[in-house]
């Protein structure tokens, strides 16, 4: 399947993706999970609104990575700065700054290791993986197309993010969290 014929398929909330021509459809995300998407795209909203730093979008939402290789995501929570507002059309065209991906015990579409890959190389700043069972949230910065930093926070740790400075976030304030 094409990038174009994916995105004139009708709406769906079913998470979809296009991984190199090929359509990854799964059921929708339990309770918890979308219960973690909720709380926490409260916070960042919060915080991205109050200093007008650009705009916190859920899923479904798609982000087209790679028109031309039929590369289609659509990461749990995204953050697109002001400046980089211009990739804000129908969908998002290109990299966000920021990713969210909430873990679960069966993964929806695809595999962690391979999403976090594709948001390297097409250039995302920042990708956070929420792992509420196991009360860690590991925030990865990109540079280069690779890994650059790795940090793990516990429910206690204060997140240090490089693309949301200032942010002040303890996990085990984010409601359904923990």
């Amino acid at each position: 399947m094409t990038t174009r014929e994916y995105l004139d398929t009708p709406e769906t909330v079913l998470p979809s993706e296009l991984a190199y021509g090929e359509l990854r459809v799964r059921e929708s995300p339990g309770v918890n999970h979308q219960r973690v998407v909720r709380d926490l795209t409260i916070v960042l909203d919060r915080f991205v609104r109050e200093r007008r730093l650009g705009e916190v979008l859920p899923a479904p939402m798609d982000v087209v990575l790679d028109r031309e290789a039929d590369l289609v995501v659509q990461p749990d929570i995204l953050f697109v700065s002001a400046a980089r507002r211009h990739l804000l059309t129908g969908k998002v065209e290109g990299p966000p700054d920021l990713v969210v991906e909430v873990l679960s015990p069966n993964p929806r579409i695809g595999r962690t290791e391979e999403k976090v890959t594709w948001y390297a190389r097409y250039g995302v700043r920042e990708c956070w993986l929420v792992d509420a069972p196991r009360k860690q949230l590991v925030v990865l910065r990109f540079e280069d197309g690779r890994v650059a930093a790795r940090a793990l926070f516990g429910p206690a740790d204060d997140v240090q993010s490089s693309v949301l400075d200032g942010l002040l976030l303890r996990p085990a304030d984010v409601g359904a969290w923990w």
